[in-house]
């Protein structure tokens, strides 16, 4: 990213003009993000579509959007069975009006999938992800679905 002012200290504090977020999009149904992707807002604009994040290193991080109504999006981290998902999101559906909020522990949830009703994963969903550490990554965000809502969290 390329930026086209740097002030530092003064009274205003430090500024940065000129940055842009790069918008990753129209990726296969099934693909790894890059390191190289960190910071970028990443689209889920296939109904069906799984992300798998890269390896965590401390200070990677994603923020995902919703672009298209889900079936069946995933996004998963590297190796299931030694990278985790540690945070919450909220799920809430416009209908009822009605929201619950679930918990990812750290130590045993590894993906996030999204149904399009109970787990959310409507247009307008979103969430981030930030890597703390070699096996951790910090999960957060606000998830829109219908019906009953359930977690969206699993241990695959």
């Amino acid at each position: 990213m390329a930026f086209s002012e740097l002030s530092i200290g003064g009274t205003e504090g430090s500024t940065v003009s000129g940055l842009a977020t790069k918008i990753v999009s129209g990726r296969a149904a099934a693909y790894t993000l890059l390191a190289s992707e960190s910071g970028a807002l990443v689209l889920l604009d296939l109904a069906a579509q799984t992300v798998t994040l890269p390896t965590p290193v401390a200070g990677l991080q994603y923020e995902f959007q919703v672009t298209t109504a889900a079936t069946g999006q995933k996004v998963l981290t590297n190796v299931v069975a030694t990278q985790f998902l540690n945070g919450a999101v909220t799920v809430g559906t416009i209908a009822t009006a009605s929201a619950g909020g679930f918990a990812a522990n750290g130590t045993t949830i590894a993906s996030l999938s999204m149904s399009g009703t109970t787990t959310g994963g409507l247009i307008g969903s979103r969430f981030k992800v930030k890597a703390i550490s070699a096996t951790v990554w910090a999960i957060e965000g606000f998830l829109m679905g219908s019906g009953t809502v359930i977690t969206p969290f699993a241990t695959t």
